[in-house]
């Protein structure tokens, strides 16, 4: 099995699994901010980080949500991680009670890039691949640094035959 494409050791993850997964990030952060406990900010890391980052800020109460677009990966290639678009710099400073949200670290390349941006705020992910891990202050499930995890994003629904033919 060592000729496994990255994509055929899949974690496949649903809607209903995102929200319950981003939730539990939301409640594991709760009273954590450094402003007696509250955060001042979310920023998003899109485009994975996206629909956590609005399920935490949520669930956290947070008004201020601002994103930084890197790109890291072309189709299930990594790339050398780049910032297309960054967010308020005067707003968020440092980075400081504020909490920077994405849906996977994996080699934690983009999360070394974003942290130089912002060197005191919170990283936090719903995935964690061993690699990266070290880059991530908070993440609720990890998984081999060989799985491919499938977001409810990239996929579709469709009629798959039974095990057994029809």
């Amino acid at each position: 099995m060592a000729d496994q494409l990255p994509h055929e050791k899949g974690f496949h993850v649903s809607w209903d699994q995102m929200h319950r997964d981003s939730r539990a990030l939301a409640w594991r952060l709760d009273g954590h901010g450094p402003d007696n406990g509250t955060w001042r900010a979310v920023v998003a890391i899109t485009r994975g980080g996206m629909a956590p980052a609005m399920i935490v800020a949520r669930e956290l109460d947070i008004r201020t949500v601002d994103t930084i677009s890197v790109k890291s990966y072309n189709d299930q290639t990594q790339v050398e991680a780049s910032v297309l678009k960054s967010p308020d710099k005067a707003l968020l400073g440092d980075g400081e009670g504020v909490l920077i949200v994405d849906d996977l670290v994996d080699s934690g390349k983009t999360l070394e890039l974003v942290r130089q941006h912002f060197p005191k705020a919170h990283f936090a992910t719903v995935y964690a691949k061993p690699k990266g891990r070290g880059m991530v202050d908070t993440f609720i499930t990890e998984v081999s640094q060989d799985t491919w995890i499938f977001f409810p994003w990239d996929m579709a629904l469709q009629y798959v035959e039974p095990y057994r033919g029809t």
